[in-house]
């Protein structure tokens, strides 16, 4: 039976606490600001992504597409990730990456498990610039470019922080997996609606003890290959 893998990034598959914050600290910069707004509740999270492009654009006038691709490069990823991933894959599953983090460094991981098939737009596909595409749905936000490689004032926006289990519910539906063979792994708060729709849902490696009330299991390591272990316990029964 086929089951459905959903991953948070950051702090999960990206052992960063924010794919975000690994850019602004190459470019020696802080979205404070923006965050403390947003927690007072005087920022909704649109505003934010374009307050943080229009910070980032502000410190580097010439950014373009490329160049912020660039900046993603060498983000750590986190132990026993490819590992992790790889088996799901082998064994026939659908793996999902769900979150708010930034999309060139998605679709790096995406891009370490190709797909057979040419490029083509899809629902939770990657770029095109690639030339290729993956095995994996890639759902995430990040920046759009115009049709010069200069980066837009308005962001890309596909994850909300409280919208992620509308996400999985799509794919169950598109995929045909119920939620009964649905497993989720995150790390903070912006993860229970994924937990909600899951049968196991893992916190791992936790930002806060929010989500550890809520999940049905918390692994508190650095080490995908500890969640490996439990998702092939759960599929393997």
């Amino acid at each position: 039976m086929q089951y459905l893998v959903c991953f948070d990034m950051d702090r999960v598959l990206v052992d960063h606490m924010s794919t975000w914050q690994y850019v602004y600290d190459r470019l020696n910069i802080s979205n404070e600001e923006a965050f403390n707004l947003y927690n007072q509740g005087k920022l909704d999270e649109w505003d934010w992504l374009k307050m943080d492009l229009a910070m980032i654009k502000d410190a580097y006038p010439e950014i373009n597409d490329k160049k912020m691709r660039e900046l993603c490069q060498g983000t750590p990823l986190m132990q026993g990730m490819k590992e992790c991933l790889q088996w799901i894959i082998d064994e026939g599953h659908e793996v999902a990456i769900i979150s708010g983090g930034m999309q060139e460094t998605a679709t790096d991981i995406a891009c370490m498990f190709p797909s057979a098939e040419a490029w083509r737009r899809r629902w939770g596909g990657i770029n095109r610039h690639r030339g290729c595409d993956t095995k994996f749905h890639v759902f995430t936000n990040g920046w759009l470019q115009r049709n010069d490689g200069s980066i837009d004032d308005y962001g890309r926006y596909q994850v909300q922080m409280n919208g992620k289990g509308s996400i999985v519910k799509m794919l169950q539906r598109r995929l045909n997996i119920p939620k009964e063979r649905t497993i989720s792994i995150g790390d903070s708060a912006g993860d229970l609606g994924m937990f909600e729709e899951s049968e196991l849902s893992i916190c791992f490696n936790p930002w806060d003890e929010k989500p550890v009330a809520v999940a049905k299991m918390t692994i508190r390591s650095r080490n995908l290959l500890d969640v490996l272990e439990a998702i092939k316990n759960q599929i393997k029964g």
